[in-house]
C-alpha cells in the first residue's frame, strides 16, 4: 500500500455485465476504510439500516472467544472512486486475478456487514493481533454511490434466517444443545417424534415437539446458562425426568408405540404442546430441588390433571388463549404456575403475583 493508494490482491467477476471484485482486506484496516453513514442522516439518503449497537459486542466477543475457531462471512461494499484493476495476465485465468487498486480519497460504504464491522473495531481492543488477519470483501463499483440502496435491498430481498432448531442442532459451541440432542436420543417418547429442522409443526407433523421446544424445557429444568459446564449428574437428571414423564402421560408412551399419531396429541392434549413442555421444564427444576430423592413419586400427582384442550376452566388464559394454544412468556408462566400448585410447591412472589392478576381477570 503506497501513499495514495489502496493495493488488494483482487479476483474479477462479472454480475449484471458490471465488474465486481472480491479482496483479502486485513482486519486491521477494515474500521478504517469502512465508515458508518451518520445516524442523523434520513432514511432515503442512507444505504444501511441503523446500526443496532446491541447486537456488537456479542459478535465481538464470538471473535474473541473463538480464537481458534471463528468464521465470518464476507462484507459486501460499495466504492466511490476511479479504481483500477491491474490482472496479472493479458488472457487466460490470469486475466482475472490482478491487483486492485483504490485511491484513499475514495468513499466506501457497506452495503451488508456493518455489524461485522462494527464487532472486527471492538474485537480490535482486545485482540490487536486479529488486525493481520483477513476478512474477504466484495467490492462493487458504485460511481456517486447511486446504486447502494438498492444493492441493501437486493442483498436482503431473499436473505432468510436459519431455524431457531436447526440453529441449536449445528452450534457445536453450545453444550446445551448437545446435551439436548442426547436426551432425545435417550427417551423414546422424544427418539424419532422430534422436528430436528423447523421451529413451528405443520398440522399433519408426525413430530411431537421442535428440538428449539426440548431445548428451551431441558435449559430451563436444569436452569444452565450457555459457556457453563455440563456435568454428567445433570444430564442423567434431565433424561431421567423426561423419561419419568412419560409414566405421568401414556399418550406420550401411546405415541412410541404407533397407537396414536402425533396430529391427534396436538389435537387432544395441551401436554403435546411446547407451552407445557417449557412449563414442565420450570416446575421440574423446583420439584428435583424440593424433593430430591421423592421426586418420581411427587411427579405421580400430575396423573389426576384433565389434560385434554376441552377442559377450558384450566387451560384457557394459561395454555390457551381463545382456545389456540399460546407460547407467550406470561402463559408459560402461568401453566407452570398450575403444574407448580398440583405438585405442591409453593409459589414465588413473582410468580404468586401473575397468579392474582390472572384469576382477578379470569
Amino acid at each position: 500500500m503506497d501513499a495514495f493508494s489502496y493495493q488488494f490482491t483482487a479476483l474479477r467477476g462479472i454480475q449484471a455485465g458490471r465488474e465486481y471484485y472480491v479482496v483479502m482486506c486485513p482486519m486491521k484496516l477494515i474500521p478504517r476504510i469502512f465508515l458508518f453513514d451518520e445516524e442523523e442522516i434520513p432514511t432515503e439518503l442512507r444505504a444501511q439500516r441503523t446500526l443496532n449497537r446491541a447486537r456488537v459486542p456479542e459478535i465481538a466477543r464470538y471473535l474473541v472467544d473463538n480464537e481458534q475457531g471463528y468464521v465470518f462471512s464476507s462484507i459486501t461494499a460499495s466504492i466511490d472512486g476511479l479504481v483500477t484493476f491491474q490482472p496479472m495476465a493479458e488472457n487466460g485465468p490470469g486475466r482475472n486475478v490482478g491487483t486492485l487498486v483504490v485511491p484513499m480519497q475514495s468513499r466506501f460504504l457497506i452495503n451488508d456487514g456493518q455489524h461485522r464491522r462494527a464487532a472486527v473495531e471492538e474485537a480490535l481492543k482486545t485482540r490487536p493481533e486479529l488486525g493481520e488477519e483477513t476478512l474477504s470483501v466484495v467490492f462493487f463499483v458504485d460511481a456517486g454511490l447511486e446504486r447502494s440502496q438498492q444493492l441493501f435491498a437486493d442483498l436482503n430481498k431473499y436473505a432468510v434466517r436459519p431455524s431457531r432448531s436447526i440453529g441449536i442442532l449445528y452450534d457445536k459451541r453450545d453444550a446445551r444443545g448437545q446435551l439436548t440432542v442426547g436426551i432425545i436420543r435417550a427417551v423414546p417418547a422424544f427418539s424419532g417424534f422430534i422436528e430436528m429442522e423447523k421451529t413451528n409443526l405443520g398440522a399433519r407433523s408426525p413430530k411431537l415437539f421442535t428440538l428449539s421446544s426440548v431445548y428451551e424445557a431441558t435449559v430451563a429444568l436444569l436452569g444452565i446458562r450457555r459457556g457453563q459446564r455440563i456435568s454428567d449428574a445433570e444430564l442423567n437428571r434431565a433424561r431421567d425426568y423426561w423419561i419419568a414423564l412419560c409414566e405421568v402421560f401414556p399418550e406420550w408412551k401411546q405415541l412410541a408405540d404407533k397407537k396414536i399419531t402425533a396430529p391427534q396429541l396436538r389435537t387432544d392434549y395441551v401436554h403435546a404442546h411446547g407451552v407445557v413442555l417449557h412449563a414442565l421444564g420450570l416446575a421440574g427444576r423446583e420439584l428435583i430441588e424440593e424433593y430430591p430423592d421423592t421426586w418420581r413419586n411427587q411427579l405421580l400427582t400430575l396423573q389426576r390433571v384433565n389434560w385434554r384442550r376441552t377442559n377450558t376452566e384450566v387451560w384457557e388464559g394459561r395454555a390457551m388463549e381463545h382456545s389456540k394454544i399460546s407460547k407467550a412468556t406470561r402463559n408459560v408462566q402461568l401453566t407452570a404456575n398450575y403444574i407448580k400448585r398440583m405438585l405442591g410447591l409453593e409459589l414465588s412472589a413473582e410468580d404468586a403475583r401473575s397468579e392474582r392478576e390472572f384469576l382477578h381477570t379470569k
